[in-house]
């Protein structure tokens, strides 16, 4: 397997642990929600490690901040269909804390990324 940039960091596979535990929730979703909640869910979902790997391929700090930031919209994105999820009661309480404490920590790690870039891009 190559050595790419980004599967050295923690923050990339920790968001497509994500992934992996949206697409086990959504399984057990009513099936009407098969088309609409879930698809948008797992859309935004994928596209947080998406542009993590995306991002960090680029050359210019500029470009790589830029998808790192879409990254990041991303997976507020997730958040808010997690928390709607939840008021749904196709998510229980449990499973919210656990979402919500694993986005907050791709959160954190998603800021610092893009601090050190910007700091880079400043020198």
């Amino acid at each position: 397997m190559n050595d790419f940039y980004y599967r050295k960091l923690e923050v990339y596979h920790i968001a497509r642990s994500l992934v992996v535990d949206v697409y086990r929730y959504c399984n057990t979703f009513p099936v009407n929600e098969t088309r609409v909640l879930c698809a948008q869910l797992q859309r935004a979902a994928i596209s947080v490690p998406s542009n993590i790997a995306e991002g960090l391929s680029r050359f210019s700090i500029r470009e790589r901040i830029h998808f790192l930031e879409i990254s990041y919209g991303s997976l507020m994105e997730v958040m808010c269909q997690i928390e709607i999820s939840h008021s749904l009661n196709y998510i229980n309480d449990g499973d919210l804390q656990m979402m919500d404490d694993k986005i907050a920590r791709i959160a954190r790690m998603l800021s610092g990324l893009r601090s050190s870039l910007e700091k880079k891009q400043s020198n």
